[in-house]
C-alpha cells in the first residue's frame, strides 16, 4: 500500500503532509517553495510509492471560489500531468490555516515559531489529510 501525500498549495509556499504506509496516521512532512514542488515530489515518488494527492482546495463559507481557487486548480493540472497514474482527490481546506495555529498554540510552540508560515503551511497540510482520511473510513 503506497503512501498518500497532502498538499496545501500557496503561490509562494508549498506545505505537504504524508501518510504512513498503512494510511492511519497523517504526518506533517516538509514546506517548499511553490516552484520546486513537482520536482520535490518526484524525487520523494523515487523514494516511496505514492498512492494518491489529496489537494486542499480553498472556498469561501458560501462554498464559491476565493482569489486562490483559480491557481490551484492550475497546479492540480499541472499536478496531474506530471503524475498520469495517480489519483488526485480535492479536500475542502476551509479554516485549516485558522485550526494549524490554534494546534501549535496547544502543542505549546513558542510565539516565534508560529509566526514562521512553513510551520501553517505543513500543519495545515496535516489537517488536510487527516480529515481526507476520516472522511474516507465512513
Amino acid at each position: 500500500m503506497g503512501r498518500i501525500v497532502a498538499i496545501d498549495y500557496g503561490s509562494k509556499r508549498v506545505g505537504l503532509a504524508v501518510t504512513d504506509p498503512l494510511q492511519i496516521i497523517a504526518t506533517a512532512l516538509d514546506t517548499v517553495h511553490a516552484k520546486d514542488v513537482l520536482a520535490y515530489l518526484k524525487q520523494y515518488e523515487s523514494n516511496e510509492e505514492i498512492e494518491a494527492f489529496v489537494v486542499g482546495m480553498p472556498k469561501r463559507l458560501d462554498n464559491t471560489d476565493t482569489n486562490a481557487t483559480p491557481l490551484v486548480k492550475s497546479f492540480v493540472k499541472n499536478l496531474q500531468k506530471n503524475f498520469p497514474a495517480t489519483p488526485v482527490h480535492l479536500h475542502d481546506e476551509r479554516f485549516t490555516s485558522a485550526m494549524a495555529r490554534q494546534t501549535m498554540i496547544d502543542g505549546g510552540m513558542k510565539k516565534k515559531d508560529r509566526r514562521n508560515k512553513a510551520n501553517v503551511d505543513k500543519i495545515s497540510a496535516t489537517i488536510i489529510l487527516q480529515s481526507f482520511l476520516e472522511q474516507k473510513k465512513v
